[in-house]
């Protein structure tokens, strides 16, 4: 065994494992990448189990498609979030500041944040649509 050739592996798996910690994702190459060197590197007297393997490629798919299935899902939200905004615009918004003033006004715009939806009334104030807010 080439100890010099394990040291080199094990940097790229480290390598590999920094780079997938900074993106949070890792994907089919660097999974095959990392399974190959742990085979290569493996103690020929007493190799891994092949079912370990199997588990952890199960795994990493399933991860994997969860973050696709979460991405389609984010998309899907935004596009009914904009279609439920556009429907807004020129409405009237009526709704109490926390100084228990009465503030009420046209729609002019809507703007989706994170957070939800931003309403920009014709007399400048925003407001973020949310309870307590009366649209009519």
């Amino acid at each position: 065994m080439n100890v010099d050739s394990v040291a080199s592996s094990n940097a790229t798996a480290n390598k590999n494992s920094e780079s997938s910690s900074a993106s949070a994702t890792v994907d089919y190459n660097q999974f095959l990448q990392l399974l190959i060197a742990q085979m290569k590197n493996q103690d020929p007297t007493n190799p891994t189990d092949m079912s370990q393997y199997m588990s952890q490629f199960a795994q990493l798919s399933a991860v994997e498609q969860a973050i696709q299935t979460n991405a389609k899902l984010d998309t899907l939200l935004s596009s009914s979030a904009l279609a439920q905004a556009e429907s807004l615009v020129g409405r009237t918004a009526a709704f109490t500041t926390p100084e228990g003033e009465d503030v009420s006004g046209k729609i002019m715009s809507v703007r989706i944040i994170q957070g939800g939806a931003v309403a920009t009334l014709d007399n400048g104030v925003e407001v973020l649509l949310g309870p307590g807010i009366t649209i009519s």
